[in-house]
């Protein structure tokens, strides 16, 4: 990374919509950047997307800018089915870099990415930004001191709705291109921040089903999560839901915390809620943040900028980008076992780990592979 006086290059890998109205106006949003490159596979796309907003080069070849650009931070904004390919080259070219949801289309990916960052940076770090709005934080921060008690019951419903045009585009609703249904592509938001709020998942059971869209995968899933600590969660994703909501309820000793919101949330989406022994209590004085930073791109950005400077792995990768993707794949082998699946079970030798539908044909390749390169 450039020194402290000096911006950070960052360039782009998808020139599409989430690259065009999220992360340029959350990287122009950061003082300390500067946008040098944009790639996309479509030569032409990527020309026009440099026009608009005065990017100096484009390319189509990702080998070739990196070593044309040498880019301090790659942003990847691909379909999921190509995150793999371009975070790994970025990673061997000492680049770092920050991915976009879902991480990969398997727990085994993820852990070959991972194999390819070193100590001290490149890291790559993937785009949870729910964690980092400032009601989120608080409600951490309070779980970590213990001032609310322990979390005892808590509720995670993604209720979006995605009609039958939305998955014309070729590569959603597949396992081999998305990896997964809502749980995977939409779900993943809400989950990410239960697991950063909730702790440590002991066990998982679920259903999913294919109701009303035709797509590979499911369109609706339910679980029951049991934590460490004891809490239990119901957790639904749905695209099916023509009143759309994400809604999160954590319960505790000492209050209700709710966050009821959309695509993301400022304060005023949160309602804290005093126990009867503690009616007296305002929503301050329980810990509702006196700041109002909303959950966004430029929110977790901004944290990513600081933590590369300094060397330092940021939030939402390693093991702690992983938990969610772990979490899917166990919810995913639950909900087609109909059984109950623990963390430990999710080894290299479980499809699940491999494939997020337990595809045992790619299982297969992929333990062959690994035998190959240990041979």
């Amino acid at each position: 990374m450039p020194k402290s006086d000096q911006p950070i290059a960052v360039a782009i890998v998808g020139a599409g919509n989430i690259a065009d109205g999220i992360h340029m106006p959350a990287l122009l949003a950061q003082h300390e950047v500067t946008v040098t490159a944009v790639l996309d596979v479509d030569e032409e796309r990527a020309q026009d997307f440099a026009a608009k907003w005065k990017i100096a080069a484009a390319h189509s070849d990702l080998s070739s800018m990196l070593t044309t650009e040498r880019p301090d931070l790659v942003v990847v904004c691909t379909p999921p089915f190509a995150h793999r390919d371009a975070v790994i080259a970025c990673l061997d070219a000492g680049v770092s870099v920050w991915c976009e949801k879902p991480p990969t289309l398997s727990v085994a990916e993820y852990d070959e990415i991972a194999a390819h960052e070193r100590e001290g940076g490149p890291y790559v770090s993937y785009v949870f930004q729910h964690r980092f709005g400032s009601g989120a934080r608080a409600l951490r921060e309070h779980i970590r001191a213990g001032t609310l008690g322990v979390p005892l019951v808590g509720v995670c419903h993604t209720l979006w709705y995605r009609d039958d045009a939305y998955y014309e585009v070729p590569w959603r609703g597949t396992w081999q291109s998305e990896g997964g249904g809502p749980a995977m592509g939409h779900g993943i938001h809400q989950m990410d921040m239960m697991l950063a709020v909730m702790g440590e998942w002991t066990e998982v059971r679920a259903s999913a089903a294919t109701l009303a869209r035709a797509v590979e995968t499911e369109d609706v899933s339910m679980a029951l999560v049991r934590f460490a600590s004891g809490a239990m969660v119901s957790v639904i994703n749905s695209v099916l839901s023509p009143r759309q909501t994400s809604y999160l309820r954590f319960d505790f000793p000492e209050a209700t915390v709710e966050l009821s919101h959309l695509y993301g949330y400022d304060n005023s989406n949160w309602t804290w809620t005093p126990a009867p022994h503690r009616a007296d209590h305002t929503p301050e004085l329980l810990g509702a943040p006196k700041e109002n930073e909303a959950s966004s791109h430029t929110a977790q950005l901004g944290l990513l900028l600081r933590d590369l400077r300094a060397g330092q792995r940021p939030e939402a990768s390693g093991a702690d980008g992983r938990r969610v993707l772990a979490f899917i794949a166990a919810l995913y082998e639950s909900a087609a076992g109909g059984r109950p699946v623990t963390p430990e079970t999710l080894t290299p030798d479980n499809p699940y780990y491999h494939s997020m539908n337990g595809d045992p044909e790619t299982a297969a390749r992929a333990r062959t592979g690994e035998e190959a390169l240990h041979a």
